[in-house]
C-alpha cells in the first residue's frame, strides 16, 4: 500500500522535523502518527497521490502548531508552585538541547523557525515551504532571511 511505503521512507525525517518544531520527541512521534492516520483516511480523496509527502509535511507543521497553541494555553492556566520533576523525555532530548543551533532556533519567532527548519533541515524549496506553511513564497523568503539574521546574531553572542 502507498501509505505504508510513505511511512517506511519518511517517518523518521518527519519526526525529526516535528521534534525541531515541538521540541519533544514523544509529542513529535505522536504528531507524525496522527498525520499518517489522517492521510490513510483521506487517501481516496487525495487528488494527486504524488503530492502525499507534501500533504504529510503540511499536516505535521499544522499539527505541531496546534500542539504549541495547546501548550501555551496549558501553561497559562497551570497552577503555580508545583514542584518540577524531571521527565523521561528530558533525558531523551537532552542531547538535542545541548546544540547551540537548537538553542538559537528556540529564540526565533515561530514562523521564522518553521521556515528555517523546512528549508535547511527538510531541504524543501521555497514553493514547498510556502505550501507547507500556508503562506506566499515572498513571505517564506522574508521569514528565512530574518531568521538567518537573528540566528547569526544569537550564535555570535554565544561565541
Amino acid at each position: 500500500m502507498a501509505v505504508t511505503a510513505l511511512y517506511s521512507a519518511h517517518f523518521r525525517s518527519l519526526v525529526r522535523l516535528a521534534v525541531l518544531l515541538v521540541r519533544d520527541i514523544a509529542t513529535a512521534e505522536e504528531v507524525v502518527q496522527d498525520a499518517f492516520v489522517a492521510i490513510h483516511g483521506a487517501w481516496r480523496r487525495l487528488r494527486d497521490p504524488d503530492k502525499a509527502l507534501a500533504y504529510l509535511r503540511q499536516s505535521v507543521v499544522n499539527r505541531s502548531r496546534s500542539v504549541l497553541r495547546h501548550r501555551a494555553v496549558v501553561e497559562k492556566y497551570a497552577p503555580k508552585g508545583l514542584p518540577d520533576a524531571p521527565s523521561a523525555e528530558n533525558g531523551a532530548i537532552g542531547e538535542l538541547e545541548r546544540s547551540a543551533v537548537i538553542e538559537a532556533l528556540r529564540a526565533l519567532p515561530t514562523r521564522q523557525r518553521e521556515a528555517l527548519v523546512l528549508r535547511y533541515y527538510g531541504d524543501l524549496s521555497e514553493a514547498e515551504i510556502a505550501h507547507a506553511m500556508g503562506i506566499s513564497k515572498g513571505a517564506v523568503k522574508s521569514h528565512t532571511a530574518r531568521g538567518m539574521a537573528a540566528l547569526r546574531s544569537v550564535l555570535e553572542k554565544m561565541s
